[in-house]
């Protein structure tokens, strides 16, 4: 068979479509295909490459490593085709679906507000959100954009900036009514710290006593994986969190919670990034307005 006759291009959309979907039959369904027909062409796709691209089970699929260059190189050289195409049609319209990995709390406060407008604004753009506090490999997660808070640590990663916020302390009225405020290091011992489940950058909590810094530790009661459960539990009066500022910043106007010994305690700060693999071909169009619009509508304060 000559180069000709294989529909290159097709085969990839097709290969990439298994992997976004998780699932032969998903595929099928988004190409309008049969799923017998999706998987005679990823064998065949296969036998063309020489490599098995996808361990397949009766519950799941699973990318070998040579499936998983084979898909990052795939979804790039997609990429260009359709920029290419949007270029020679004189077309700018974003087509196609957006995958973002966010935390909860950035997701909640700050992206969930903002989707309705870029909805509007682009109609043929589809959002998906996975929402996670925990760091992700934007590749093996098949995300576009992740949004993440703290330094960036992968060179491999492009970033747009979205602000930084305060990190504060805060628990709920009832809850300082019963264990008193803090006023000194020592006075942590008879509180309970609201925690995560995983360790941060910035893990230390500190307050100022006089000329000096102190650590303050008081006993982790309870963890939470993302830091808007963490909030939930500080409003029920459950203990102390420390959160970023953009998150409480209704519950505090509206009394839910109030800061912990603001004049003491060490307040650090955060910055927030929308990231994003980069590479040498043309950015997706679709993901390209999905940052432009995170960086006018998508900031943090």
């Amino acid at each position: 068979m000559s180069r000709i006759d294989v529909n290159r291009s097709g085969d990839m959309e097709a290969f990439a479509t298994v992997v976004n979907t998780g699932s032969l039959s998903a595929a099928a369904r988004a190409l309008d295909m049969t799923p017998s027909a999706i998987s005679k062409l990823l064998g065949r796709l296969e036998t063309r490459l020489g490599a098995r691209l996808v361990n397949r089970t009766t519950r799941r699929l699973t990318l070998t490593a040579e499936g998983e260059a084979f898909y990052e190189r795939a979804r790039r050289i997609l990429a260009e085709i359709d920029e290419a195409e949007r270029l020679a049609g004189g077309q700018d319209r974003p087509t196609g679906r957006v995958r973002i990995n966010t935390s909860a709390s950035y997701a909640t406060h700050v992206l969930q507000p903002a989707l309705g407008g870029f909805l509007d604004l682009y109609p043929g753009v589809d959002i998906e959100l996975i929402q996670t506090d925990a760091v992700v490999d934007l590749v093996s997660e098949r995300a576009d954009v992740a949004i993440r808070a703290g330094p960036l640590q992968n060179s491999s990663l492009m970033a747009r900036k979205l602000g930084d916020t305060r990190l504060i302390f805060v628990a709920s009225p009832a809850y300082i009514d019963r264990r008193g405020m803090p006023q000194r290091a020592e006075d942590f011992a008879r509180h309970d710290r609201l925690d995560f489940t995983y360790r941060r950058a910035m893990n230390e909590w500190r307050m100022r006593e006089g000329e000096r810094i102190a650590a303050v530790d008081p006993r982790i009661r309870l963890k939470a994986s993302d830091g808007e459960a963490l909030r939930l539990m500080a409003i029920r009066g459950l203990g102390i969190a420390r959160l970023a500022a953009f998150t409480c910043a209704g519950d505090l106007a509206e009394g839910r919670l109030v800061e912990v010994a603001p004049e003491r305690m060490v307040v650090e700060g955060e910055t927030f990034h929308a990231i994003y693999l980069g590479h040498s071909g043309p950015m997706p169009s679709r993901v390209r307005v999905v940052l432009d619009y995170l960086a006018d509508r998508g900031r943090v304060s």
